[in-house]
């Protein structure tokens, strides 16, 4: 064969464009953002089966326990993983369930307002401290960061010195006696084949956040945003508004988390919350997402509540003094990142 044969052969080679190129089911599976917490998720449960496994973590009620802790973690993790994917952070989420939670309360038994009345209140006043944090970041053009870790304080300070204010106290009870007849209880507190509604609510929100990732062009907006925001508006994407609406979802998802705490526990306390945002941080890292933003998925920040809740309540029954709780959790933790990080690494190797 002449060389201009062979030219001419190489030609479509040369000119094909790498996305098109046919992978295989291994490789496509390796190049997925969740597939780290996959692995981290299975090393956990080996490692608690181990340690743990006929202590009764395991039955029926024990699945129940960490499938809770990890429910009332996920529904905060979603919407932060959704919007680490565009690009931003949201450290409000916290405060967000104390003072969402207060709220609550306060209206309902303080301000005798009915119960589903003081539900609505906080879902809308949560949506406008989310549209605020959103827009600020937007208009100041400050790392979402900053302007959230301000939004963390203020939030916190709101609660305790409000509370205190109008109740003198920094626990507000009564809310249980309220509960009987009221038309929004049972959306958020009870069990639904046998599982606590905050699973059903996480099960939930994580098929939608998935659906709007994979299927919608909201979902592509948030990956555009979060990868380039500039070439994203060069191609007409609304990055602001994107990221405004995600800032939305972060308070909403931290007041879903907070009412059914408050239902749940007939109260509520101006301390609940406390690092839940970097507990959902860290549940949406080892999920996948990059702190970078443009990459991640709704169904690796669901696995990574899913890791957290088992080591949470997994400790409990190994026997290891609760001391030691906050170190072995830290360990745990590292262990997944880092074998999430080397299963990533080794995909992008073999691309």
């Amino acid at each position: 064969m002449t060389e201009r044969a062979k030219g001419a052969d190489d030609a479509p080679e040369q000119g094909r464009d790498d996305r098109l190129a046919r992978r295989s089911l291994v490789r496509r599976l390796l190049n997925r953002p969740e597939l780290g917490a996959v692995a981290g998720a299975i090393i956990v449960l080996i490692v608690f089966l181990v340690v743990a496994g006929d202590s009764g973590m395991f039955s029926p009620r024990g699945i129940v326990n960490f499938l809770n802790a990890a429910a009332l973690l996920g529904i905060v993790a979603v919407p932060v993983a959704l919007l680490m994917i565009g690009g931003e952070f949201d450290l409000t989420v916290g405060s967000m369930i104390a003072f969402t939670g207060m709220t609550v309360a306060i209206v309902a038994v303080s301000m005798e307002f009915p119960l589903w009345l003081a539900i609505l209140a906080a879902f809308v006043i949560a949506l406008g401290i989310g549209f605020i944090n959103g827009y600020i970041v937007i208009w100041t053009g400050l790392p979402s960061f900053i302007v959230t870790l301000g939004g963390l304080f203020i939030l916190r300070g709101l609660t305790v010195g409000l509370t205190r204010h109008i109740t003198g106290r920094t626990q507000v009870g009564g809310v249980r006696d309220l509960m009987a007849g009221d038309p929004l209880v049972p959306l958020f507190h009870g069990t639904l084949l046998g599982l606590p509604l905050s699973v059903v609510w996480f099960l939930i929100l994580g098929g939608l956040a998935t659906y709007v990732l994979l299927f919608t062009r909201f979902g592509n907006w948030i990956f555009a945003a979060g990868g380039d925001k500039n070439a994203a508006r060069n191609v007409g994407v609304p990055v602001d508004f994107v990221k405004i609406v995600l800032f939305m979802l972060t308070a909403a998802g931290a007041t879903l988390a907070a009412v059914i705490t408050v239902l749940d526990a007939g109260s509520a306390d101006t301390q609940r919350g406390l690092l839940r945002e970097l507990e959902a941080i860290a549940a949406a890292v080892i999920g996948g997402c990059l702190l970078t933003g443009g990459y991640g998925s709704a169904v690796g920040a669901m696995l990574g509540a899913l890791i957290f809740g088992i080591t949470q309540r997994g400790i409990f029954y190994t026997g290891i003094p609760t001391d030691w709780f906050l170190v072995v959790l830290g360990g745990m933790l590292l262990a997944a990142v880092m074998s999430n990080s080397y299963i990533r690494r080794k995909a992008l190797e073999g691309r």
